[in-house]
Formats: C-alpha cells, sequence, structure tokens
C-alpha cells in the first residue's frame, strides 16, 4: 500500500508548512504540496487551509485526521511484525518520557537497544505528564515513560518507585533533615516547575487538600532548583528529578510520606509492536539490573 500521500498529509499538520514537512520527510517542498494534493484530489474535498502562513486543517481534513494516524499506525506496526516473522527488528521508535527519566535511564537503555539492533531509528521526546500521555493517545509516542496512575489505559511495566521530596534552601529551618510537613508549602513560598502543570505534584497536593502559595512558575526543574538556592522558596518533585542537578539544596523527605511509580507505558493488547515490546523489555532489565532475555 502507497501511503507517501498520508505521511505527506501527516507531517504538514504536525508541522504546520509543506516547507518543514518537506524537510522532515527529505523531499522537495513541491513534492509534498503535490502529494497532498493528490490525495484531496482522489478524496475529492480539501484537507488542508492555505495561507502564507502555512497550512491549517480543513473541517474535512479534522474528521479523517484521526482514521489517518491510524492507517500509518497499523502500516508501521504490519511492517514490523513482517520483520519480527522474518527474524528480524526494523523500522522506527518514538519515545516520550519524562525529562528525568530521558536523562538518568534511557541512555543506557538506548545504547545497549541500539547496539542488538543498529537499524532501528528512535526519536525521543521529553516532557510532563500530560504530555506523554497526549502523545502516546496521539500515536506519536509508541511507547511513554512515566508515573503511575488512574486510570491507565495502556499496558504498564512497574519500573521502580521514586520518592517525593522537598527541595528547601541550606539555611531552612528543617534543614537538614527535615521531615517537611507538606501543609507548609500553604505558608512559604512555593516555586512550582513545568509552568504549574506538574501533575505528579498537583495530584499530591489535591490528595491532601493543599492549596500551595505559589510565588514562582519556571519551565525547567533545574531552574526552579537554582531558585531554591538563591533562597526564593521550597519546590516540591521527585528525587530523580534532582540527580545530578543540586549543587547546595538540601533535600527533605516529605511529612506525610509520598512517592510515584515511574513505568512504562505502551498500547494495550496486540496493538504494540515488536520493536516496542522489545525495547521494554530492555529497559526492564537494564533500570532494575536483570540480565536481558530473548
Amino acid at each position: 500500500m502507497d501511503t507517501a500521500r498520508y505521511k505527506a498529509f501527516l507531517a504538514a499538520v504536525e508541522t504546520g508548512s509543506f516547507a518543514a514537512a518537506a524537510k522532515q520527510m527529505d523531499y522537495t517542498v513541491s513534492g509534498v504540496s503535490q502529494l497532498v494534493a493528490a490525495l484531496e484530489k482522489e478524496l475529492g474535498f480539501p484537507l488542508l487551509l492555505r495561507s502564507r502562513h502555512g497550512v491549517t486543517l480543513s473541517p474535512n481534513g479534522e474528521r479523517l485526521l484521526v482514521p489517518i494516524r491510524q492507517l500509518l499506525t497499523e502500516e508501521k506496526r504490519m511492517e514490523e511484525l513482517a520483520s519480527d516473522i522474518r527474524g528480524l527488528l526494523t523500522g522506527s521508535l518514538n519515545i516520550a518520557a519524562y525529562s528525568s527519566v530521558a536523562t538518568h535511564w534511557l541512555p543506557p537503555v538506548i545504547g545497549r537497544f541500539q547496539k542488538d539492533y543498529p537499524q532501528i531509528k528512535i526519536h525521543l521526546m521529553e516532557g510532563i505528564r500530560q504530555e506523554v500521555t497526549a502523545w502516546l493517545d496521539k500515536g506519536t509516542a509508541d511507547i511513554g515513560f512515566l508515573s503511575y496512575q488512574e486510570p491507565m489505559p495502556y499496558d504498564w511495566i512497574p519500573l521502580s518507585d521514586d520518592e517525593m521530596v522537598a527541595a528547601v534552601p541550606p539555611d531552612h529551618e528543617l534543614a537538614p533533615d527535615g521531615p517537611y510537613p507538606l501543609a507548609r508549602c500553604q505558608e512559604e513560598t512555593v516555586i512550582m516547575p513545568a509552568l504549574g502543570k506538574d501533575d505528579d505534584v498537583l495530584q499530591l497536593l489535591k490528595k491532601n487538600n493543599l492549596q500551595p502559595r505559589i510565588g514562582y512558575t519556571t519551565l525547567e526543574n533545574s531552574a526552579a532548583i537554582s531558585m531554591v538556592e538563591e533562597g526564593l522558596g521550597i519546590s516540591i518533585m521527585n528525587r530523580l528529578i534532582t540527580r545530578k542537578r543540586v549543587t547546595s539544596a538540601v533535600l527533605l523527605p516529605l511529612d506525610p510520606p509520598a512517592s510515584i511509580t515511574l513505568g512504562i507505558a505502551f498500547l494495550p493488547g496486540n496493538a504494540a509492536s515488536p520493536t516496542v515490546r522489545k525495547f521494554a523489555q530492555y529497559a526492564l532489565a537494564i533500570t532494575t539490573h536483570r540480565p536481558i532475555t530473548e
């Protein structure tokens, strides 16, 4: 099945222009434009609205976006199944992960996996929980590394529990041992990473019926830690985030204690490709220090 026209359409939607889609696909701009035009001619209606600023979905394009994504996902899965039957793993793998997992856990997993399967192209995307789940839902990501929360609509493999801690300035009155009463976040300035949208922190606060006194929001966790070290406030995060980032901040256990479970999520049942399942097998073995089994 020739799906180049569908791939060109999807690339144009995701990048916002034929020029960016052409760069992504290693095509000419006119080549991408012609592929999309041919698809529109076959279907009998426009899928994209063109302007000098780029392209956007037409109403009919909106209606077909999900089926086209599903078609390309199934094509990729069929190709990988065929390769698996031949005893090979080929194609590509799109991984979505927390930045802390991408930084500290995934490099050795990817390194070992690529050593054994060099023909597989890997694309790594980093984001907060809401972004990782959105990428999985859309099919942009094949496998995700994130924390467990209900509901969990994917197949799930737990990897490790990670303690939630309070990062406080070195001269904080509870340093160096703590613990840090979580309710104190309502009384002192809190620095919230992920622009205040860190779902793991938000769920923890919601569970304890707390409204933190947010003084600052940052995009990056490293910026939040630096602000803590300057005495601008405290921050709450999981311990993995702080690895190799803390200079003078003090990490205190929370009262009551709290943790998140980090693990692997992918499409349920037989929907996940052999490549996804093989990579999950490698990730489980390497992060839990077990041998890789065939």
